[in-house]
């Protein structure tokens, strides 16, 4: 195993407890990160969007026309799931708008690259997680805009085309770059692509830090209700995606897929909308800093978990 591959490695190995550390230095002791700023999140958020798109080959597309109903599947729970969730959640613990706003907005956006880490590291259907989530993460510039709406639309306004475009410019553009490059550049990309692991941690530690850091104060003194609502959040989605698997007959390592892509959330995309849809609700960015660090560490745990039912069913 050449160096890159270990740092890779040792990256996706530890990567809830690294985050979860950052979390708490910038939560604890916020003076320590303060040095990374808010306005990084979105180029950093671009960093990762570019690293999952050079992993992208026609072969993930391919798999809408040859599996179609498992990717459909996928995308309609995705889209339904967890924003509905995230609606009753915020009302049943009667969160103020802000923190409402962001669960929403966490329940809206696409499954993250995370997802597909965890379903491998389950021995789940990796292809049906890559695909699921290279779809969604298509579908989102029209589908979070348009569900945040219609969730929300009662209680604060809510800027659709910013949010259209923010998603454009900082997940559509980035991913559409490093699929070219992959595309004309495979010698390359297969080079350095060992290292994104440790690139794509470093960077979503960055948007911890950041987020976490200048809204301290605020996190700390929300009391424990966010926590309990980001917690429940992720944990019904996983649940609620095992059932359907079950309910739908689907295999072992398709329902794993299902469960960890609806489950796990791109938190710091919901992070980086909140800047840019509620800029006067500045509490919107708390539950997607708490989700990015919760759902690395339940994602391992699952992982763990899963990896059990397999060893135990044979994975069929």
């Amino acid at each position: 195993m050449s160096l890159l591959e270990k740092i890779g490695s040792f990256f996706g190995k530890f990567m809830a407890v690294i985050v979860l550390a950052v979390a708490a230095l910038s939560l604890f002791v916020p003076s320590s990160t303060l040095w990374v700023q808010t306005k990084w999140v979105n180029y950093l958020l671009m960093i990762v969007m570019f690293g999952m798109g050079l992993t992208l080959k026609l072969e993930d597309f391919k798999l809408v026309f040859t599996r179609p109903k498992d990717i459909l599947i996928g995308c309609l729970a995705q889209f339904t799931i967890m924003p509905l969730l995230a609606f009753a959640l915020g009302k049943i613990f009667g969160l103020e708008i802000g923190l409402l706003a962001g669960v929403i907005l966490v329940g809206t956006c696409p499954g993250g690259t995370s997802s597909n880490v965890i379903t491998y590291l389950s021995k789940g259907d990796v292809a049906l997680s890559v695909g699921m989530t290279s779809v969604n993460t298509l579908l989102a510039p029209v589908l979070t805009p348009a569900i945040t709406y219609l969730l929300l639309r009662t209680s604060v306004h809510v800027d659709v085309l910013s949010m259209f475009l923010s998603i454009v410019k900082v997940v559509l553009v980035p991913i559409a770059l490093g699929f070219i490059i992959n595309k004309f550049f495979g010698k390359f990309t297969q080079k350095i692509v060992a290292i994104l692991p440790a690139i794509s941690v470093i960077a979503i530690c960055l948007i911890v830090a950041a987020v976490v850091s200048h809204n301290a104060q605020k996190i700390l003194t929300t009391g424990a209700i966010v926590f309990v609502v980001v917690i429940l959040h992720n944990l019904l989605g996983y649940a609620c995606g095992f059932l359907l698997g079950k309910i739908l007959r689907l295999s072992v390592p398709k329902t794993k897929a299902l469960s960890v892509e609806i489950g796990m959330q791109n938190s710091g995309l919901a992070t980086s909308l909140a800047g840019t849809a509620f800029p006067d609700l500045a509490m919107a960015t708390v539950p997607g800093a708490i989700f990015s660090v919760w759902h690395n560490i339940s994602g391992a745990i699952l992982a763990n978990v899963y990896l059990k039912w397999q060893n135990k069913d044979g994975n069929k």
